[in-house]
This record gives structure tokens, C-alpha cells and sequence, in this order.
């Protein structure tokens, strides 16, 4: 059995895997975390192994609990990764584009490779067919977008995600919706469109909590995979182990 858990920046993901195949997902938080995970292994008799990324602050009880339960890997910079990192500031870099760059890399080799998370920001990760990681962008995700329309002005709304908005807003709600939504569509195909003319061979996969919501609205073709990033903590566990 192997436990892969994404602490992201508003909630934790865990995934159990046995014999390579997804058996169960779980939405916690850190402080059930531990509870969660122990009820998953219970009559399990051989050892457990546990891959983590985290992007939040998970506090150290939390951490030395899970080695309790079965060899822990925690994703770092200095993990071995199946790509060649060119950022320029590799110790930035995000464990959780990290990760997902990994599992883009080894899910589909020989291809070029554009990663989209739509989560509570917006990245943009890309490796060209030669393994190579050159970077990507980040911006505000459309949660966000949302509070900063709403926090830093006397009088906007606080908006949500609504299935129905047109192009021209005939009020302030349906304004702020069409901004916020249009402009994250129109943003993203930008960026698809940036790499398919540099690339015509190019893979592209879109995550996170807002992928499924932006999936049938993007012109271009896409894989949607809402929980790529567990899938990717899967592979790059099976890499890491073999070249242990």
C-alpha cells in the first residue's frame, strides 16, 4: 500500500494506492490527518509506505506521527526528480509544481508538456520533450481573484464561482463574473496558445479544484485530471524507490 498526501494551501488530499491502482481519496485537514490515515491502514499487516508534499505549514507532531505509520518520504528540492531542472531559482521552486512536473515527465515521455493548476493559484509549468523544466507563471486563481475584487474595494461583492455568466455584465455581480471567469478562460488559452506555437507537439494537462469547472469551457484539447497531483506524488514515488 502506498498513502500520497497533497497538504496544499486550503485543504489535504490523501490517496491510497494498492497493487498501482487508485483504491480511495480522502479531503481532510491536517488536524485529522493522522485520524484519517490510521483508519486507512487498520489490519494492514505489512509496513505502509507514505509520500508527502506539502506546500503548507504541517506542524512537526503532525510529521513525526506519519513516520509512526510507515516509511515516509517527504518531497524536498533535493529529491530525485525525472527531469532537469533549469529554473533559474531551484530552491523556489513550489514542491507542488515540483511534483507535478514529475509526473507530467514520467506519464508522458518524449513529449512537451504544459502543466495547468487551477487552484488556489493559477501555475504554469512546462518541460519540453528532452526532460528539460524551463519555468512556467503564476497569477491569482479565481478564488482569489474573487476576495481581491472584494477586499480591496469599498463596495464589490464577494463573488462565487457561477456556472451561468455572460461576456457584458448587466449588473455588478454578473460584471465582476464575467471578468473574473472570461478573463481566467482567456488567460489560460493564451498561455496554451504561447506554447503550441513553439510547440505544436504539446501535451497539455489541466488540475486542481477548478479544472473540472474550467475543463468544457477551454476551446483547446486538453487532459483534465482534477487529482493529477496525487497521481504524480504515485509515480514519483515508484521513481524515487527505484533509484534508491
Amino acid at each position: 500500500m502506498i498513502i500520497c498526501i497533497d497538504v496544499g494551501n486550503t485543504r489535504t488530499k490523501v490517496a491510497v494506492y494498492e497493487n498501482g491502482t487508485l483504491q480511495q481519496l480522502v479531503i481532510t485537514n491536517n488536524e485529522k490527518l493522522i485520524k484519517n490515515i490510521s483508519k486507512q491502514i487498520q489490519g494492514i499487516e505489512n509496513c505502509v509506505d507514505i509520500i508527502l508534499s506539502s506546500v503548507g505549514n504541517l506542524p512537526s507532531e503532525v510529521i513525526e506521527n506519519l513516520k509512526k505509520l510507515g516509511n515516509l518520504i517527504i518531497v524536498t528540492h533535493e529529491s530525485p526528480i525525472p527531469f532537469k531542472n533549469l529554473y533559474a531559482t531551484p530552491a523556489t521552486l513550489g514542491i507542488d509544481r515540483i511534483v507535478l512536473a514529475a509526473g507530467a515527465t514520467l506519464k508522458y515521455p518524449n513529449q512537451n508538456r504544459l502543466i495547468i493548476d487551477a487552484g488556489t493559484c493559477l501555475t504554469y509549468d512546462f518541460i519540453n520533450n528532452q526532460d528539460q523544466y524551463h519555468g512556467g507563471a503564476i497569477s491569482p486563481g479565481i478564488g482569489l481573484r474573487y476576495k481581491s475584487l472584494h477586499d480591496y474595494t469599498a463596495n464589490l461583492p464577494l463573488e462565487k464561482i457561477s456556472e451561468l455568466h455572460s461576456f457584458v455584465g448587466n449588473s455588478t455581480s454578473a460584471s465582476i463574473q464575467s471578468g473574473v471567469l472570461n478573463g481566467v478562460i482567456a488567460e489560460i488559452e493564451a498561455f496554451i496558445d504561447h506554447f503550441k506555437h513553439q510547440d505544436e507537439n504539446l501535451t497539455v494537462i489541466l488540475t486542481g479544484g477548478n479544472s473540472e469547472f474550467l475543463v468544457n469551457r477551454l476551446k483547446n484539447s486538453i487532459f483534465a485530471n482534477p487529482n493529477f497531483l496525487l497521481e504524480s506524488l504515485f509515480l514519483l514515488h515508484q521513481h524515487i524507490v527505484s533509484n534508491d
